[in-house]
């Protein structure tokens, strides 16, 4: 396919043959694509603006490029995603054969190192004391914190766990993380015999519509992302914790945090959390020199049946 001139049609089309290179050859979830196409559409304004060819991916237009966001205030993280962006769509037109090689571009600026958020021992249990309400959402609650924070599982792959996605007798949860990645989560110990408690005892009083997702609404839907944001900042303001470190994926770092300060090694860690670099595994080790409370051996909550 030859260099063409873009206007909106064309520019259309080639969003929606990116987003299918996205999906289907690099395995890319759909929020990430999303984002990606959203950034690509302020590469093609700025394009049109400047009177260049968007497929024309050279380190000139980029550097440009990415001074205007600079000089517009966008935060380095935002100039960093759409220089990235950049990079995946110059791959894409190569292998779509619109472009006979991949530029050489400048390196990604750097970003601000900002080291996660995690809580206390103290403070996971003050959380899960305010779900001890006596009420069937209360105990559905303290179920999702403490998967959260028992296995580190991302809020997506909590909202899409199936009842036969758990097996009980193997000691697994399989579940399917960025990119479509099946992986397996250990369900051991103490989070499985609250799960399998709150399965049996509490789970049907929620399924009303006979659907097999492991955690339901007040009125048996699936539970969505949005409902664990909910969950977490409700019981946690309960718990007198700051609202700033109140959304599930602080119970993720939390996790992987606390099973480090207790002598876990980084690779155990990668493949229980499935990252594909231990560089994105390594910087919950720098959490060591901020955070000063105290743990148990190893995971405070993986106490023996």
């Amino acid at each position: 396919m030859p260099l063409i001139d873009i206007d909106d049609k064309n520019f259309s089309n080639l969003v929606d043959n990116f987003k299918d290179y996205l999906t289907l050859e690099r395995g890319c979830s759909s929020n990430t694509v999303l984002a990606y196409l959203s950034d690509l559409r302020i590469w093609f304004f700025y394009s049109k603006r400047q009177n260049i060819n968007p497929q024309k991916i050279t380190s000139e237009n980029v550097a440009r490029f990415l001074l205007d966001l600079k000089i517009n205030g966008k935060s380095k993280s935002s100039i960093q995603r759409n220089a990235a962006v950049l990079s995946s769509f110059a791959k894409y037109l190569l292998y779509d054969r619109i472009v006979s090689d991949v530029p050489k571009l400048d390196p990604l600026p750097q970003t601000d190192k900002k080291l996660p958020q995690i809580m206390t021992e103290g403070e996971i249990q003050r959380i899960l004391n305010a779900c001890a309400d006596g009420t069937i959402l209360g105990e559905r609650d303290r179920a999702i914190i403490e998967l959260a924070y028992g296995s580190g599982m991302r809020a997506s792959e909590i909202c899409n766990i199936k009842l036969k996605d758990i097996d009980s007798s193997s000691g697994l949860i399989y579940t399917l993380g960025k990119g479509n990645k099946e992986r397996c989560i250990p369900y051991i110990g103490g989070i499985k015999k609250l799960i399998d408690h709150y399965i049996l005892t509490y789970r049907p009083k929620l399924n009303k519509l006979n659907l097999d997702w492991l955690f339901l609404t007040r009125t048996g839907q699936k539970i969505q992302r949005e409902s664990l944001w909910y969950i977490l900042r409700k019981r946690g303001t309960m718990a007198n914790i700051s609202k700033e470190r109140l959304h599930p994926h602080v119970l993720r770092h939390t996790f992987a945090t606390h099973l480090l300060r207790n002598g876990m090694d980084q690779r155990t860690l990668q493949e229980i959390l499935g990252h594909s670099s231990i560089i994105t595994t390594e910087k919950y080790t720098h959490l060591d020199t901020e955070i000063h409370d105290y743990y148990d051996k190893y995971h405070p909550r993986a106490y023996e049946e």
